[in-house]
């Protein structure tokens, strides 16, 4: 649906390309190590998409906190609601309805499609978990940085 990005093929096709690391930013594991080894250096705060739907309060205080702000529990919970997945789906300026068509092609998805953890299971092939799962382990090894699943 993204225009500006080459045709993704087949998901087959895809997943290949992924693992390969010639997609968008390069290499996955490469694109986050980098970024994750950032930290030392740098006043980076990172915040997991599962963490936010499990408690969106907690982590937008953490977000807060970070910023140094101390915002009421009102503003809070304004920020929750205005940042929720089911708000910002029904919001042009963040679901790129707002965007032309030859740029985001809504016809072919949605930018935002579900706000749920662990969908991939739907689209995954029991043989391309295990080589994602191989990918992952090999590339995230040596560092502290854990997903979850």
């Amino acid at each position: 649906m993204n225009q500006l990005h080459p045709d993704p093929g087949s998901w087959e096709e895809y997943l290949e390309r992924f693992i390969q690391g010639n997609v968008g930013f390069g290499p996955w594991g490469a694109h986050v190590r980098d970024w994750w080894n950032l930290k030392e250096q740098k006043n980076i705060l990172y915040v997991f998409y599962e963490d936010m739907l499990e408690d969106p309060s907690r982590e937008i205080q953490r977000v807060v906190r970070f910023l140094g702000k101390d915002f009421s529990e009102e503003v809070v919970d304004r920020i929750c609601q205005h940042t929720s997945f089911k708000a910002m789906k029904k919001n042009p300026l963040t679901n790129y309805t707002a965007i032309s068509s030859t740029i985001m092609d809504h016809s072919i998805s949605p930018f935002m499609r579900k706000g749920i953890c662990g969908d991939w299971k739907n689209h995954f092939t029991v043989a391309q978990s295990e080589r994602l799962d191989e990918y992952y382990r090999r590339e995230i090894s040596g560092t502290e940085l854990t997903f979850r699943f």
